[in-house]
């Protein structure tokens, strides 16, 4: 009878999802030769070889990628099983490790530390700034154990297998300009179709925000916009528009309160809106990842219930 090792099949499951000893070994801190020895090890425990050469790498046989098929349903039940014991003795405690991109965690997740320090001090939290696309290895493999996203009007983001999405908090795009802009002087919504001419500022390319500024251009207004500048701080972004007359297209939490130095506008066209989810992995959380949620929820509860509580976030 062959024993497996959850914490080798762990390692397994992190080989097949991420591609290389070395992104295993950077996301779990271990060194790539510890990696390989643990691997091999576990090649001798089955008695059948899991990893072939790639030219410079490895990749997982047939037996390798079967084995981490059932990897997955093994540590999803001992996950599970932890949960549901949990759960039994009544007590709120553990680790919970979340992440989000910049204007959720400030908004979000450090009030929701914050509060879980007060009310459930044996839980022990940890925030990482994450883009979903970043933090997705981590959360299937259970490294990450929740994550805030966003996603764009016109661009919703891949719902793959295994994972829940929440709906958090809603709010509008602003267009934002120079207020000696010509289209901003008279104080009233902008079209699209008129910053034809405009240089744009956006997030990096690849990135939701980046596609979303390209594809409203290219649908509402009928114009490929010349993205010439590219961050992913909105502070960066704002900067841009005081002082080069750039045009950037924001969500509402990244804006300032008040900055004369700013115009902020409703898109004539439509409305756009971004959405903050909140991604899980599929089946019952722990108690300490159930109650972190439900600061978490309250929170965005709260942003919806005061707006005045909005303040510049300084990412998108």
């Amino acid at each position: 009878m062959v024993t497996l090792d959850l914490r080798r099949l762990r390692l397994l499951r992190e080989l097949e999802e991420r591609g290389t000893l070395g992104a295993v070994a950077l996301a779990l801190g271990y060194s790539p030769s510890s990696v390989s020895q643990q691997l091999s090890v576990l090649e001798k425990e089955v008695g059948a070889r899991l990893l072939e050469k790639a030219g410079r790498g490895v990749r997982l046989t047939d037996a390798g990628r079967l084995l981490a098929q059932h990897a997955r349903v093994l540590l999803t039940a001992a996950e599970a099983a932890s949960a549901d014991l949990a759960a039994l003795t009544g007590e709120v405690r553990g680790t919970v490790r979340a992440g989000g991109l910049q204007s959720a965690a400030r908004r979000l997740l450090v009030p929701a530390v914050a509060r879980m320090m007060v009310e459930h001090p044996q839980v022990r939290t940890e925030v990482s700034e994450l883009e979903l696309e970043q933090a997705l290895p981590g959360l299937r493999l259970g490294a990450v154990d929740l994550v805030i996203s966003d996603e764009y009007d016109g661009h919703p983001r891949p719902r793959p297998a295994g994972l829940r999405f929440t709906l958090l908090h809603e709010e509008p795009l602003k267009l934002v300009l120079s207020p000696g802009h010509r289209l901003a002087k008279h104080g009233g919504p902008i079209a699209l179709s008129t910053l034809r001419q405009e240089v744009w500022v956006a997030s990096d390319a690849g990135t939701g925000h980046h596609d979303m500024v390209v594809g409203s251009c290219r649908s509402i207004g009928g114009y490929e916009p010349d993205v010439r500048h590219r961050s992913s701080d909105a502070d960066v972004q704002l900067e841009l528009v005081r002082t080069t007359g750039a045009v950037a297209l924001l969500p509402a939490l990244t804006l300032p309160a008040a900055d004369p130095a700013l115009a902020i506008r409703d898109v004539a066209e439509e409305k756009l809106g971004r959405r903050l989810v909140v991604v899980l992995r599929d089946g019952p959380p722990a108690p300490a990842l159930a109650a972190f949620l439900a600061v978490v929820t309250d929170q965005a509860r709260n942003l919806k219930q005061n707006p005045k509580t909005k303040r510049r976030e300084g990412a998108v």
